[in-house]
Order: structure tokens, then sequence, then C-alpha cells
């Protein structure tokens, strides 16, 4: 990448809200709370020695939020020094849309607002939700007008987040992109992919230039296949994109913010840690977790991360067996006292982490493919687990 093009992408603006970094944090559920964030943040802080990019909370669902449901109230916790404070929807209708929105402006919950509709999980798209909704051209702009108007004269900025289409016959992303600018969303985010691939395969980042050329009036993100930060540089340089939105390359890696953050203010990126460091961040990761949500679920939830962590590393099959079971603090320090604190990080340690899967058809309401100007709210979709 030339200097004239990383000095531009040094920063992003989101309506009121200047980034320092173009960098966004995706929201993925049981991953993004608030015991991730700020680890994350911290690990920004003291490598990079600084916080500059977004980091969003998990997705919640706009009616879950309105009805206060106390799970999803939960997820929408915040850390007293998190700012800004991102938010993301889940929604399907405009009416829950605009209530929810209100909501968090009316009670400052959140300074932004960024909305999903990018979930391809079969639970979600066969009732039009996620990645299937913005097929529905006019439903879709509705939706995104109702948080705009929601939140006009706040200074709550709306985003919104999509795929590249249902699969390859049905492309939805320009149209969603320019529906979106028009409607008065700040910025797009696309994750390049189709619902059909799910999380298989890879990005497609022309369809981010295409998206890009498209619409030109906001800033235009993109999402898929960053791991590491020369990946970052490689897709704005590929795609002229605005930004980057960070999603699974950040498992077990929470300090790649700060090697993002590093490498668009021309800063050399710290070393890499070795199994000792990261032995550390797990500990803080799993105390984290333990304030959010108590001892015992806490350690439940690290168990899936430990696995991220030790992506590559030697660990043993033993030692690895007892951390998935781990159920105390007192434990997860025992057990990671068994690392060998001196192996480097390896260089087989970076890629996909997390889900994959494989590619499949999308599962769709009937005849939801008929007609895209129909306006009928999908029936059921926006009744689903509060955690997305």
């Amino acid at each position: 990448m030339s200097t004239s093009t990383l000095d531009s992408a040094r920063s992003l603006r989101i309506g009121p809200i200047a980034l320092r970094s173009p960098v966004v944090l995706a929201p993925m559920a049981g991953v993004t709370n608030v015991a991730f964030r700020k680890l994350c943040r911290e690990l920004e802080l003291s490598r990079a020695g600084t916080v500059s990019g977004l980091y969003v909370c998990e997705m919640v669902t706009a009616r879950a939020l309105v009805e206060r449901h106390p799970v999803t109230m939960h997820m929408t916790t915040f850390a007293p020094e998190e700012s800004p404070r991102s938010l993301q929807l889940y929604t399907v209708d405009p009416e829950n849309t605009y209530k929810a929105a209100k909501m968090i402006a009316d009670e400052g919950l959140a300074d932004h607002i960024d909305m999903n509709f990018g979930c391809p999980v079969p639970k979600v798209t066969r009732r039009g939700g996620g990645a299937a909704l913005p097929f529905k051209r006019r439903l879709f702009g509705k939706i995104v007008r109702a948080a705009v108007t929601a939140t006009e004269g706040t200074g709550i900025p709306v985003t919104v987040k999509f795929r590249i289409g249902i699969d390859d016959n049905h492309h939805t992303h320009l149209d969603a992109g320019r529906i979106a600018a028009e409607e008065g969303a700040a910025a797009v985010a696309l994750h390049a992919r189709t619902a059909a691939q799910r999380y298989s395969g890879t990005a497609d980042w022309e369809q981010i230039a295409a998206l890009k050329a498209h619409v030109t009036d906001v800033p235009v993100l993109g999402n898929g296949d960053i791991f590491d930060a020369r990946d970052a540089l490689s897709m704005m340089a590929a795609t002229g994109c605005d930004g980057v939105v960070i999603g699974r390359g950040c498992l077990g890696r929470p300090w790649l913010f700060a090697e993002l953050s590093a490498a668009f203010t021309g800063e050399p990126p710290a070393t890499a840690p070795n199994l000792g460091e990261v032995a550390q961040i797990i500990r803080r990761h799993g105390e984290l977790l333990a304030a959010h949500f108590g001892e015992d679920k806490g350690m439940r939830d690290i168990r899936k991360h430990v696995a991220w962590y030790l992506h590559g590393f030697p660990a043993g099959a033993d030692l690895r067996r007892s951390l998935a079971l781990v159920k105390t603090i007192s434990e997860l320090d025992d057990l990671l006292g068994e690392l060998d604190p001196e192996v480097p990080f390896p260089p087989v340690a970076g890629g996909p982490r997390g889900r994959q899967g494989s590619p499949g058809s999308v599962t769709l309401p009937e005849g939801w493919l008929d007609d895209p100007d129909d306006c009928t709210v999908p029936a059921g979709a926006e009744v689903m687990n509060s955690g997305g």
C-alpha cells in the first residue's frame, strides 16, 4: 500500500463519531460481550497506546429490547470507560425498529446503532430475517428509515451491515447499500459472502469494491477474511473501502486491534505474545467474564475462547481437555500454570477460527422471492433467541 493510501485510511468518520483508525469489531453472538470488548480495548491501549476503533456490542433483538427482556438488557451492558458505545439491532419490522431506536436514544443506552441484515442461519432466514430481508427492498428501506427517524437530532448515527445476497442468483448488496444511504444511514458494511456461503469459502472482495463504486456518499466498510493487519491493508488497497470490520479474525487474538492500530498509524506492531503472555490474557478474559456473568457462567463461557487462544500452540490433549471443563478461576489459574510460558507465538496460529461450516441452500419463507417490493413484515421473524 502506498503512503498516500495509508494516510487517507488512518481515520474514519461515522456521522459525528470520529475514529482514529478505520476498524470496527463485528458483533458476534456469545463473544462480543462487555468482557471481550473491555479486554480488546485494554490490549489496544497497552500495546498501541490508544483506543482507536469502534467496538460493537453483541446483536440484540429489537422486540426483546423494547420488551426489556432481562437477558437482552444484560447484553447491552457497557463498561464505564467505553466510548463510543455501539449497539447492534436485529430487526424485521419498522414499528419495533422505531421503538427500539427511540428507546436507545431516549435512555442513552448507546452512542451508535448498527443494524444486522447479514445473519445467514436457517432459523433466521426461514422467517425472512437477517440476510434474507434485503431482498424485500421497500421493507428494508422502511426499517432503515424508522431507525434514522427515531434518532434524528440525537447525534446517534445508524449504520447497516448486510451480505452480498441470498445466493449467487440473488445479489442484493448494491441495492441495499444505495437504499440504506438514501434512507439516512451514516455508513454501510458488507460481509463479502452470500447467505448460502454462510462462513465457508472465500470472501469475494471484488463485491466490496463494486459496492464502494456504487455508494459514494457514505463510508463503505468491508468484512470477510481479515485475520491480521496485512489482510486489512490489502482489503482497503484492493477495494478502496473506507474501513474494515473484524469478526472471526480476533477470536483468540484480542490483541489484533492493537496490531491494526499500529498498521494504520505507521507504527511498528508489538511483538506477538508468547504462550506465557497468552495465558495472562486468558486469565484476564476469565476474570472479566466472571465479573459480568458470575464465576460459574463465566468459566463455562471461557472454555470456547481457550480453544481459540491455544490454536497452534503445543498444549497437550489432557491439558486441553481439562481446560475445556474448567469450573473456577482458581482451577483456571492452576491449569494455565502448566503451560510453557516461553513458547513463542506460532506462525500456524493465523487464519480462520470459529465457525466455518459448509455452504448450503438458504431456507426462505414460501413465496419469499416472488415480489421484492412486497412490504409485508415476515411473520414471527422477530421472535428468536435474544442472543441472536
